[in-house]
């Protein structure tokens, strides 16, 4: 239950990048990074006890650094995620961002939140360890207006879930979607693909997008198509069907529309798998969860020498829409000046008690 400290390399620029390591009392073990304020390691026990890595990352800096990293366990801002155009209006004035996904910005730009050091610290040692991470964006820093203060708290829970807990807040009125991008994969991070993996989302409808994966401000029925994910099924059963939402996606890349809207921390998805009996489910006070199936990863040499492919890891970002800020009726990422984005996400890990 003590959090261990110490260097994880240097930036390119001569920054010095630190790790941090938590435990707590059933041997959990999760390791933190500053750059990207990233989820390195998370250790959680299967049916037998044994503890395995389930996400996936690289074992020095070199490898986060490198442009073959696809944001792997990253704190993504200002904003995660797709912006058509590259561009958004706000009281009167456009701002103009980097086009890093074709002629659309991605994940808050070259430069975002996943791609810088953040200040860390330990805020408790007790039988929940705790690390912060706090961040200064200037203003437009990657486009984007405003000052803005960040803090990321990871926590390691006494029942096993790695709790995230975000606040952010800005002097000008501006765009805030932060999420997380860990790739998970509960059989182990080095055990190939998830399509085996079970997945259920508590969510009726989608929001359609096109083949650029930006929604058009239209949702879809779940019920009858593959993103029925009401009840369990393997990740892959569906996925290589001919729809054209999967089709634009080389699989699913789209964002569910969660059920709850209270704000309030509520369970979104479970997903388990059947070597293991791992399971995990996912809290948020968000309204949107992207599904992502690593259906662009390709070959790198990650943790131990593991070999990352296509499909090798899932992801489960709890977020605001993708371009909501070109659909008003979306929930909006909009924050006024001294506005807090507050939002928390926790990812539970526990055991399966029976076959499903």
């Amino acid at each position: 239950m003590i959090v261990q400290t110490r260097d994880f390399g240097k930036t390119s620029s001569g920054k010095t990048v630190t790790i941090f390591t938590m435990r707590n009392s059933h041997g959990c073990q999760c390791s933190l990074i500053s750059y990207g304020a990233a989820v390195q390691e998370l250790f959680v026990p299967d049916k037998h006890g044994k503890l395995s890595d389930v996400v996936l990352g690289f074992d020095d800096f070199a490898g986060y650094e490198s442009p073959q990293n696809p944001y792997f366990g990253a704190t993504i801002g200002r904003h995660g995620n797709r912006i058509e155009d590259a561009c958004f209006t706000l009281n009167g004035k456009t701002y103009q961002l980097a086009r890093n996904d074709g002629r659309n910005n991605l994940h808050g730009g070259p430069g975002g939140f996943g791609r810088v050091v953040w200040e860390g610290k330990v805020v408790s040692e007790s039988d929940e360890p705790a690390v912060a991470f706090s961040y200064h964006s200037p203003d437009g820093e990657e486009g984007f207006p405003g000052t803005m203060e960040t803090i990321v708290t990871y926590t390691l829970t006494k029942d096993n879930g790695l709790r995230i807990e975000y606040d952010a807040v800005a002097d000008r009125t501006t765009v805030i979607n932060l999420t997380n991008h860990t790739y998970f994969n509960l059989a182990g991070h080095n055990r190939g693909s998830v399509l085996e993996h079970v997945l259920q989302i508590d969510a009726d409808e989608v929001t359609v997008g096109n083949s650029e994966l930006l929604p058009d401000g239209t949702f879809a029925s779940v019920e009858g198509t593959s993103f029925d994910f009401r009840k369990p099924k393997s990740i892959g059963r569906d996925i290589d069907s001919d729809e054209e939402q999967l089709r634009f996606g080389g699989g699913y890349d789209h964002n569910f529309v969660l059920r709850s809207k209270s704000g309030e921390l509520t369970r979104c998805a479970r997903v388990y798998e059947l070597n293991g009996f791992r399971e995990m489910t996912v809290e948020t006070t968000l309204p949107g969860l992207q599904l992502y199936t690593g259906n662009m990863m390709k070959r790198v040499i990650g943790k131990g020498g593991a070999a990352y492919d296509y499909r090798h890891g899932f992801c489960l970002e709890t977020q605001f829409y993708p371009n909501s800020l070109r659909h008003p009726h979306f929930p909006s990422p909009v924050f006024e000046a001294g506005e807090h984005f507050r939002h928390t996400t926790v990812y539970r890990f526990g055991v399966l008690t029976f076959e499903e």
